[in-house]
Parts: C-alpha cells; structure tokens; sequence
C-alpha cells in the first residue's frame, strides 16, 4: 500500500507543482526553514549531509515559515538567494508554508498526526524536522536545536 506521504504536492520556490511521489523510494529530511533564525546557520549541515548522502538517496527539503518570530520575512527570491548565497544550499526549496495553524501546509497536518512532539501536535520552531522512510513512512521528529550531523546515523538506516 502506498504512503500518504507521496499524495501531497507542494510548490518549489521556483513556482513548480512538485509531488512528493517525485521522492518515492528515496529517504527524505523534510525541515522548515527560516533565514533570519539563531538556527539557520544549520543550513550548512544540513547541506553537508546532503552532499554527503544524497547519491545513497538522501534528499532534504526545506520549507520556508514565518511563523516563528517573523524569521522568514522575505519572498521566493530573497530566500532563494540567501539559501544560494550564505549558505551554498542544493536541495529542494519550497515556497513559505504555515506549519502550525487554521492555514497550515497538509503535508504538515500529515506529519504532525504520524510523529507528535514534546508540544503535542504544534512544531515548536524554526528547523524542526521529520525522517521520511523511502516507503514514506514518517518515521522520526527531531527538534530544532537537533543538529544536523546528529542525525547521520537516524538517515544512515534508511539509505540504500
């Protein structure tokens, strides 16, 4: 039976519809992002571990939100270039999504429902992020303060 995960679609920064059954049989790193966060210098590890891993099927998207301190102030373009500029950033980039909320991104009510976290259901802030299995099982949540190269050996299960 296949994932709910893989029904979702959601929009690139480039304005592309993209299917998340594009990532079918590929173990994903979904993380809502912010340019203006005392995290956001994971960008860089979170780049690392993609470079690292992304030929054994690692792909990470990131989802700009300003919901959290109004840390993602910017457009499409301003976040794609800082990404670009600051942070060197090669994986997937979505458009500004609510993850919390009456207009929260559906991928996001799918995930909180599969993987709850210390605040129940709610994501706490900026650079949560989620393990997608390659069957597309949410399999794990991690918090913000969860560095990124702290999660090789969570990943490293699910590469092939």
């Amino acid at each position: 039976m296949a994932s709910k995960f893989y029904q979702f679609k959601a929009t690139s920064l480039q304005g592309k519809e993209i299917a998340m059954e594009e990532y079918k049989g590929k173990t994903i790193l979904v993380v809502n992002t912010a340019s203006k966060c005392g995290l956001t210098p994971q960008y860089e590890g979170l780049e690392k571990l993609y470079q690292k891993h992304k030929d054994s099927g690692l792909v990470i998207l990131g989802f700009p939100c300003n919901q959290f301190g109004n840390q993602e102030p910017g457009n499409a373009q301003d976040i794609q270039e800082g990404c670009l500029i600051n942070y060197g950033v090669s994986f997937p980039m979505f458009s500004k999504i609510d993850v919390n909320g009456p207009q929260t991104h559906p991928l996001y009510e799918y995930m909180k429902s599969k993987q709850g976290g210390w605040f129940g259901k709610r994501i706490k802030w900026n650079f949560t992020k989620f393990l997608i299995s390659p069957e597309g099982q949410v399999v794990d949540r991690f918090s913000p303060t969860s560095k990124p190269e702290n999660l090789e050996k969570d990943i490293l299960k699910y590469l092939n």
